[in-house]
């Protein structure tokens, strides 16, 4: 049983005239909401009309859709259809290359295709009729080719086994619509590691470049398996700058897969320190369960904290203030909690009240570091700020 026709024409409208209605309406100058034009004559008797449709359909969105619409109905394609298949007045027949013929009218093919016009004129007729040879596949796909000039029709079965031949002869003579449709045939499951090699080759041959785009894209996603493939040990002893192209490609995206993990990871820590310093500030400024200022109620049984790093800061918090070698450079922990308490007051801007231990302190302390020694913490606050999405305080405003 044959296979269902496929057609790439669009599909008639079957509201068309109600939509002409409404658009002729439009064009009258009659506005929905103002009802009939009070210009109409009062001697006409007649039962109230209905309302007019909402302003759902504007002259411009009505052209719009006229201009992406096809007015050609299923029985003119059958038309068209049937007059190849039958060969109703043919002047010229295509020869294949298997030495069959093809029963085809010189009118409709010069029409589609300016390659095949070049050639009927080239051609000299044999008592009315012309003979043009038609190479590039055997004589199934060429078959399928010619019916797609009159109809854009073809079988589902006949463009699975001639896809690639399809995709040659659309190129070679010139035909855009059957280029799109076999490539769009080809993105839809047909590529598999086997053949991404050879069909990459293809689209390059055939100037597809979303084709070839999407066969790159796959060699680099399964790299290691298309590179065990015949086509690839093929295509490296034919076309070494290809091969060297591909490795290329493959290498870049590798580098750019790991700049984005080393970046989602610099942003991770980023986020963890614009946590750490919302968490301290809360425990400083509020007060949090078991720890807080001496001059705020702590509730043990307090709910949850909102905080998601509010434990850990409390636990560093503990350690510094009963750690016996609290100085910079010593301690690994307590290095982390000076780093913290001068990352805040480099965002803080209140440090006379600010209740974070050391804020002011470290506030002055920062009018006397080095311009290159400045930069690192004004980048460093700058990204902590921007992993949370927080605009960044102003530095002048110390």
């Amino acid at each position: 049983m044959a296979s269902p026709d496929h057609c790439s024409w669009s599909s008639l409208d079957n509201d068309l005239d109600d939509e002409y209605f409404e658009n002729m309406v439009v064009e009258a100058g009659i506005s929905p909401e103002s009802g009939v034009s009070s210009s109409l004559p009062h001697s006409i008797n007649g039962p109230t009309p209905p309302p007019l449709p909402g302003p759902t359909y504007s002259r411009r969105r009505y052209r719009k859709q006229l201009t992406n619409s096809s007015c050609v109905p299923r029985e003119t394609r059958d038309t068209w259809d049937k007059l190849f298949k039958e060969g109703y007045g043919a002047d010229v027949f295509a020869i294949t290359e298997s030495e069959e013929s093809i029963p085809a009218h010189s009118s409709i093919l010069s029409i589609a295709s300016a390659v095949l016009h070049d050639l009927l004129e080239q051609s000299r007729p044999t008592k009315g009729i012309r003979y043009i040879r038609i190479s590039g596949g055997p004589h199934g796909a060429v078959y399928a080719f010619i019916r797609f000039l009159y109809s854009s029709c073809y079988e589902e079965e006949k463009m699975k086994k001639f896809v690639l031949h399809l995709l040659v002869l659309s190129h070679s003579f010139q035909v855009p619509s059957l280029k799109r449709v076999c490539v769009q045939y080809l993105e839809q499951g047909w590529l598999n590691n086997e053949n991404v090699v050879d069909i990459l080759q293809l689209a390059r041959i055939c100037d597809s470049p979303r084709l070839f785009f999407i066969c790159v894209r796959m060699i680099i996603r399964e790299f290691k398996a298309v590179a065990s493939t015949e086509g690839w040990k093929v295509m490296r002893s034919v076309d070494p700058a290809l091969e060297q192209e591909l490795l290329e490609a493959v290498v870049e995206a590798d580098s750019r897969k790991e700049e984005r993990l080393r970046k989602r990871e610099e942003k991770k820590v980023y986020l963890q320190l614009h946590e750490a310093l919302e968490a301290l500030l809360h425990i400083c400024k509020e007060g949090c369960r078991t720890i807080g200022p001496h001059d705020k109620t702590l509730k043990a049984n307090q709910f949850t904290c909102r905080f998601p790093a509010c434990k850990g800061v409390e636990m560093l918090v503990r350690h510094f203030f009963s750690c016996k070698a609290r100085v910079p450079g010593g301690c690994a922990q307590c290095k982390r909690m000076w780093q913290l308490l001068e990352l805040h007051s480099c965002v803080c801007s209140e440090p006379d009240s600010c209740k974070v231990p050391l804020c002011r302190q470290f506030k002055e302390k920062s009018r006397r570091r080095s311009k290159k020694e400045e930069a690192k913490w004004k980048l460093l606050v700058s990204k902590v700020m921007a992993a949370k999405g927080t605009r960044i305080p102003s530095w002048r405003n110390r």
